[in-house]
């Protein structure tokens, strides 16, 4: 069996090392993909297509994890499910019963788990609350500099991650 990638990269720039994966992983990953491309390629309702997909993953994510005594609270830390969850995940955007995320959907989560309110976030920040409400409307974006200087307030940085889909250097 040979291996066509040497690392998948997620939707949010996780990078997972396939050769790093066991034997029966790397065929079971090989699978999955197989059955996502298929997935993509059927003619069927968007919903019934994407709950297929899924519904072929998981019991054999499961059963690998089960031979391995894999806790059950571990099994969604394996790399093997983070990379079937996150083709469920491209699958939905492809088929369009999902949109990718953005910054804007990261912002919200700091602010749900580390702030008490909007206000507070934006005092942190040193955004105003009429902007961040736009910004999190999609009406507005905050400039680079505007967005680096107020999650480094916070002790966040942006990042750059590759998406799988890097142009190749030329000769």
């Amino acid at each position: 069996m040979s291996i066509k990638q040497e690392v998948y990269v997620d939707l949010d720039g996780e990078q997972y090392d396939l050769q790093a994966l066991d034997a029966d992983a790397r065929c079971l990953f090989e699978a999955i993909q197989k059955s996502f491309k298929a997935a993509l390629r059927s003619t069927g309702e968007p919903i019934q297509r994407w709950c297929d997909f899924d519904n072929g993953w998981m019991p054999l994510v499961d059963a690998y994890c089960k031979l391995r005594r894999v806790l059950d609270k571990n099994v969604t830390k394996t790399p093997i499910w983070r990379i079937a969850t996150d083709l469920s995940g491209r699958l939905a955007v492809e088929l369009g019963l999902a949109r990718k995320g953005d910054y804007r959907d990261r912002l919200r989560r700091i602010i749900v788990e580390e702030f008490r309110s909007q206000r507070e976030f934006c005092k942190a920040t040193g955004i105003s609350e009429d902007m961040l409400s736009h910004v999190l409307a999609g009406r507005k974006d905050l400039s680079m500099e505007a967005l680096s200087k107020a999650l480094e307030r916070i002790g966040y940085t942006i990042r750059f991650a590759p998406t799988g889909k890097r142009r190749k250097k030329s000769a």
